[in-house]
């Protein structure tokens, strides 16, 4: 994590102080895969927590129109203490650090985290509206964003692995491939997409009850679109395997909860949405080291690679997946060797 300037250290004394949290004690928090840094401070036997998100980076605006429409929707999303827009400072009430990573390395049962976590999410499905106002200034999943992200994988993660950049007829040929796997996705109704709803950014929560008891972190890039990405964030998760078994009893009872879904063609979206971000994350891990000097994220690349493997097997991905057999057979799926500082590829 990297320390804040001089100027930028006095602009957050300053908040805090007007914030009525002047003298603060300040300790970081875990580092995070973007530009925003987080404190815990802490004055008088209170906590709270600092985000603090450079302008020009970083944008708070949507971090806090979805917590706001997450804690109008009975979800637990930090309440916003304090906010300063024009300079990138949120001070926001301090969930603690019980996240579901943290509670499990610590020897917690899973099954009943992750049981928390889908019915949080069954209830975000159940209740919110793509009518709502709320809803009209957030970003759609389409289809240029999808591909958009997709590229990131023959822009970062192919040059790394292959030595030399994609050809552009070849890239081409990809994302068409990734376009017609991603028409499997209109078997998912709408709704709100976290996108990042895995177990570093959802905690249980002591005290509370129901799915107030499920804390919500890391939201500020939420969309409008296919139901299924959050299952897939937290089924096939980057960081850590989920059992099938649990995954697939959890899957049940996300039908049970929705018995007018065809699970056939909700499976298909699944799967769809499955590889697109599993491509898009093997680019992004690449990128952390490449650009962002951020090496740890390439100890998952391997598991990225298997999670995507099982999506490719659908038989409506069957064009993509030969895509894939043929440029990067089981030999070629490497884990790229950190080289941080290298920048843009060309």
């Amino acid at each position: 994590m990297t320390a804040p300037d001089a100027t930028r250290v006095a602009e957050i004394e300053a908040f805090l102080a007007a914030a009525g949290w002047d003298g603060a004690e300040h300790a970081p928090l875990a580092d995070d895969a973007s530009f925003r840094r987080y404190e815990r401070v802490s004055m008088g036997g209170n906590r709270a927590v600092l985000m603090d998100a450079p302008p020009g980076k970083e944008d708070i605006a949507p971090f806090v129109a979805v917590d706001r429409l997450l804690r109008g929707l009975g979800l637990a999303a930090p309440e916003i203490l304090a906010e300063d827009r024009a300079r990138g400072f949120l001070l926001l009430e301090d969930f603690g650090d019980r996240t579901m990573t943290r509670l499990i390395a610590a020897g917690a049962e899973e099954a009943p985290l992750y049981e928390m976590a889908l019915e949080a999410l069954i209830h975000l499905h159940r209740n919110f509206s793509v009518r709502d106002a709320a809803a009209s200034e957030l970003p759609r999943y389409d289809m240029r964003r999808y591909l958009e992200e997709a590229s990131l994988f023959t822009d970062w993660y192919w040059p790394a692995v292959k030595g030399a950049a994609c050809p552009s007829a070849v890239r081409s040929a990809y994302l068409g491939h990734v376009a017609n796997a991603l028409e499997a996705a209109h078997g998912s109704f709408e709704t709100l997409v976290l996108r990042d709803y895995h177990v570093d950014n959802i905690m249980a929560l002591e005290g509370r009850d129901g799915v107030a008891a499920c804390g919500l972190l890391d939201f500020q890039d939420a969309v409008v679109g296919p139901a299924a990405y959050d299952l897939v964030s937290l089924f096939e998760d980057a960081r850590r395997d989920v059992p099938a078994a649990l995954s697939q009893r959890l899957m049940r009872r996300y039908f049970e909860a929705f018995p007018t879904l065809d699970p056939g063609a909700f499976s298909a979206a699944y799967s769809a949405l499955g590889a697109q971000r599993a491509l898009k994350v093997l680019g992004i891990f690449t990128r952390l080291d490449r650009r962002d000097g951020k090496p740890g994220y390439l100890t998952h690349i391997g598991r990225v690679w298997r999670w995507l493997m099982l999506d490719l097997e659908h038989p409506q991905l069957v064009g993509l997946a030969g895509f894939i057999a043929t440029h990067f057979p089981a030999e070629a799926r490497a884990t790229p060797a950190s080289r941080p500082g290298e920048g843009v590829p060309e």
